[in-house]
């Protein structure tokens, strides 16, 4: 899912003072269960297309850039190999990876996220009709040690998460021994611009090692929304605190065929700097 997280409805990016204290995992978790089971349905009329969610046998795209799986081969072979998807949307890329011989297993935290992705599986007459689709915390992974060879995440779970360390140390116990993770998440950097894919977005606004997650709460003061804030560095450092060897960093550059906006996603910011990090790593 990939979301457009500092700000919406033209409104710029400021962190809530709403509440003193920075949201919990507990707190993160039920603002964001909510927050998608609400917005399955928009989201998918929006953005389905693209990501290839209403195809019965899916589609791996990575990024707003339009980065694809099968040019890049991030996960290398997956064929007869256990593969997890952490934050699954509605799992399109899980149901791409079956058709590609992968015994694929897909967790979101939203019923509402799964419930399109089912709808669209039933449609297929191929293996993503048998992909399971498991409603768990990507925090609280619902699978034994040693379970899977490669795990991975598009733009699902890890920023919505208060605890990334934790998901990058779950993500790591669920893997075998020289298993893969790769997550994509919006580049770093992108926290000091405006959410804006024009002209204003391309002013540097706020501190870059300010780590106050975006929070959104309703009239009675419950939160609603929450995207959490890490470095190029923090993101490091918590896969290699889990046990990961980072092997690679990918800044997608904008593609010069693609001029679709994306929330703060645009060819003249795509031009400009990154606005996606896919993250590459491997347990010894």
């Amino acid at each position: 899912m990939f979301a457009s997280v500092y700000a919406r409805d033209g409104q710029l990016y400021s962190a809530s003072v709403t509440s003193t204290n920075p949201p919990d995992h507990g707190e993160s978790v039920r603002a964001s269960r909510t927050w998608w089971d609400t917005e399955a349905v928009e989201y998918h009329d929006e953005h389905g297309d693209f990501l290839g969610a209403h195809s019965p046998d899916g589609e791996f795209v990575w990024c707003p850039e339009g980065l694809h799986e099968g040019d890049w081969n991030l996960l290398g072979d997956v064929t007869g190999r256990d593969v997890l998807e952490i934050g699954c949307g509605s799992a399109p890329c899980s149901r791409w990876i079956a058709g590609r011989g992968a015994r694929a297993v897909a967790v979101d935290l939203s019923a509402g996220m799964l419930r399109v992705g089912a709808e669209a599986a039933s449609r297929s007459t191929g293996p993503a009709a048998g992909v399971p689709l498991i409603q768990a915390d990507a925090g609280r992974l619902p699978f034994a040690t040693d379970s899977f060879d490669v795990a991975f995440s598009a733009f699902g779970a890890i920023p919505f998460v208060a605890d990334t360390a934790g998901v990058m140390a779950e993500a790591a116990r669920v893997l075998r021994p020289g298993g893969r993770f790769v997550f994509s998440v919006n580049h770093p950097m992108r926290w000091i611009f405006r959410d804006d894919p024009g002209p204003e977005g391309l002013v540097a606004a706020f501190p870059y090692f300010d780590r106050t997650p975006y929070t959104e709460y309703d009239e009675q003061g419950d939160l609603t929304y929450v995207e959490h804030h890490r470095t190029a560095g923090d993101r490091i450092r918590e896969l290699v605190g889990a046990g990961f060897e980072v092997k690679d960093l990918i800044e997608p550059e904008w593609p010069e065929w693609l001029d679709r906006e994306w929330g703060q996603w645009s060819p003249l910011r795509g031009s400009i700097f990154p606005g996606t990090a896919i993250f590459v790593a491997a347990l010894p």
